[in-house]
């Protein structure tokens, strides 16, 4: 009953650690799996051998039916690439295709022993004034090194189309949110008009580059300096317009007294560098011009409106099943993060 327990769950020990002998052969069993995080996005479990030595294992959501859309082949890919590049990512260890050993594709890395940075308290718990500073030197430094990856010699030049990216975004984006819109029957005018806004103003996109697609401090794991170790959560990655990483950043980057920040912002901290000066590091590390830099954050929040907008639909449809205590704040969410979009589409020129 453990063993089936354990497999509803995610990880079907017996079989994975069968696997994990025959091809991670520096682990000794009996393993230890535990749940790092999970959710509807892919799932991450930490493996724990009994030498002590640990692994990460990653795999698709449960219940997923739709590979495509959570391809573990593709994931393993990106960071066995990016190994040999200056770009922090967890050592890629084994990928498993077979989905008769654990219900689904999987890939193991290697465990980075990191800090998380996911609010204020935890930002100053774990790093000092010069630790937040270096934080956010580090990660606007990071972001232009995974710009700078050459991606055909890496072997990542067919991960996606090289053009259009932006106008291909907003097209997506905007069909999801028209769908979760027919659901919760409300109007919603400044996702229409910024979708009108951006789509007429799409600035010329340069030569492609790795895009994240959710770069943030929290997809980011730093040591106790606040130096930036390991890059997260590259499910979403694709080959792009390389400032929708920055506006996406400077959307989730809040200033400290910032009434509009998202979450529970760690950046708001003291000693965490500014906005503009995250920006302005950037800049100078990648030697890019930011001077479309709004249209980029009006698109970063426009893209989170239609993804909280997606969010609010499942949980007030029952798709969510019960709905979690406060749901409701993903419907007021939609209607802020739509007016920051406007706020900033109103800057271009």
């Amino acid at each position: 009953m453990a063993d089936q327990q354990q497999a509803l769950n995610g990880v079907d020990a017996p079989k994975v650690t069968r696997w994990f002998e025959e091809n991670v052969p520096e682990a000794v069993g009996p393993l230890e799996f535990a749940l790092i995080a999970g959710g509807h996005s892919n799932l991450t479990f930490g493996v724990t051998d009994a030498k002590g030595e640990k692994w990460v294992l990653r795999r698709p959501p449960l219940g997923h039916v739709l590979a495509t859309a959570h391809d573990m082949s593709r994931e393993h890919t990106i960071i066995s690439a990016l190994g040999p590049t200056p770009v922090p990512v967890a050592p890629a260890v084994a990928l498993c295709t077979d989905p008769e050993v654990n219900g689904a594709p999987f890939y193991v890395m290697r465990f980075v022993d990191g800090h998380v940075l996911r609010d204020s308290a935890t930002a100053t718990a774990v790093l000092d004034t010069d630790g937040r500073r270096r934080a956010g030197e580090s990660i606007a430094d990071v972001l232009a090194d995974i710009h700078a990856v050459d991606v055909d010699a890496v072997g990542l030049g067919e991960l996606g189309r090289k053009e259009g990216y932006i106008a291909r975004q907003l097209k997506r984006w905007y069909s999801q949110f028209q769908a979760s819109n027919e659901l919760t029957h409300r109007p919603v005018p400044s996702v229409h008009e910024v979708h009108e806004r951006l789509a007429a103003q799409i600035p010329d996109q340069g030569p492609a580059t790795i895009v994240h697609g959710d770069y943030r401090l929290d997809n980011c794991m730093v040591d106790e300096t606040g130096e930036v170790i390991a890059v997260l959560d590259w499910e979403i990655c694709t080959l792009g317009d390389p400032l929708a990483d920055v506006g996406l950043l400077a959307v989730y980057w809040s200033d400290p007294g910032d009434e509009h920040a998202l979450l529970a912002a760690p950046t708001t901290a003291d000693g965490f560098l500014t906005r503009a000066q995250l920006l302005a590091r950037y800049a100078e590390r990648s030697g890019r011009d930011l001077s479309a830099i709004d249209f980029y954050v009006a698109f970063g929040y426009w893209k989170l409106a239609c993804i909280v907008e997606g969010v609010y639909s499942r949980y007030a449809e029952g798709a969510m099943g019960k709905p979690a205590a406060g749901f409701e704040a993903f419907e007021r969410q939609v209607v802020t993060l739509a007016e920051r979009a406007l706020e900033a589409a109103g800057r271009l020129r």
